[in-house]
């Protein structure tokens, strides 16, 4: 009785979870989900994560896609820039499945391989239009400001993402130019122009130094000539100071005379000396003879007015 009870219930289990499987789809976390109803989709789509109904087939079948960022690669090759410059550019694109019914209608294997032809179409159209808009210094030169790399990948993605949204489904996130390149016919005189461009901005940036030197040169001519003319007007000052005292001092020596001999011959001591020296002369010879006279004689004492000072 036991293992009747216990095989009715496995049993039943057992066609439990066959209606389980028969009647529920799982979709993940990272997937979207179209349900077709004999073979035509739905006017759903399924976005969110858990187990969900459907009918059994050949009623109803589900087809999942992947709703992750997907890479692509445009091919690398030749376009004409506006002013005739052939230019090799591969653009690299990230999409996603913004419409999984339009997608499926596109694509009903809804696998990114699938999807990649109408892409590559879609992006070289994109290229080509916006390339052709550009002068080739847009992409190629020696002045910074001249790059508008970053302006034609904003373009091209405005260009081609209502397109692939309303005809396929596909969401652009974003576009970038991966490569650049220039055929070889072209080279060389591409290399010649920004040889030239360079030229040019090496004469600017010398002109500029140079016009930045003789400012400089003036300056400092300026200011050297303004230090010198305070320099003389303080030597003028400080030399008729000293004028004016050599005047006074020159005034009292004529009013006393001994008192200027007295000085002079100092004078000439300390001259002589101020060096080790040995000297061999007549003890009367001036002013020599000044180590003669005795200790308590005085020199007369300075006058002014021919009154003691």
């Amino acid at each position: 009785m036991k293992r009747n009870t216990l095989t009715i219930i496995i049993g039943a289990l057992l066609v439990l979870i066959f209606v389980v499987l028969l009647f529920t789809f799982q979709v993940r976390q990272t997937e979207v989900a179209v349900v077709t109803t004999f073979d035509r989709p739905t006017s759903y789509y399924i976005d969110q994560p858990g187990l969900k109904w459907k009918w059994p087939r050949p009623i109803q079948k589900v087809y999942k896609f992947d709703k992750r960022i997907h890479n692509f690669e445009g091919r690398f090759e030749q376009t004409l820039t506006v002013d005739n410059y052939p230019l090799l550019v591969m653009l690299y694109v990230g999409w996603t499945i913004s419409d999984p019914k339009a997608f499926f209608n596109s694509f009903p294997g809804g696998t990114p391989k699938e999807a990649e032809p109408a892409l590559a179409g879609l992006i070289e159209s994109g290229k080509n239009e916006i390339v052709g808009k550009h002068p080739f210094s847009h992409f190629v030169s020696t002045d910074e400001k001249e790059l508008k790399v970053v302006d034609v990948e904003a373009e091209v993605l405005r260009a081609i993402q209502s397109i692939a949204e309303s005809k396929y489904g596909i969401a652009i996130k974003f576009v970038g130019i991966k490569k650049l390149g220039l055929p070889e016919s072209v080279t060389e005189k591409v290399f010649t122009r920004m040889q030239a461009e360079r030229q040019r901005e090496v004469e600017r940036i010398k002109a500029e130094g140079e016009a930045k030197a003789m400012d400089i040169r003036s300056a400092a001519d300026r200011d050297r000539e303004k230090m010198l003319a305070t320099a003389r007007a303080k030597a003028t000052a400080i030399q008729g100071e000293a004028d004016a005292e050599a005047t006074k001092s020159y005034a009292i020596l004529e009013q006393n005379p001994e008192l200027a001999i007295f000085l002079m011959q100092l004078r000439t001591l300390e001259e002589t000396l101020k060096d080790k020296s040995t000297l061999i002369l007549d003890e009367r010879t001036p002013p020599y003879n000044l180590f003669n006279q005795q200790p308590t004689s005085t020199p007369p004492a300075p006058t002014l007015g021919g009154r003691p000072k």
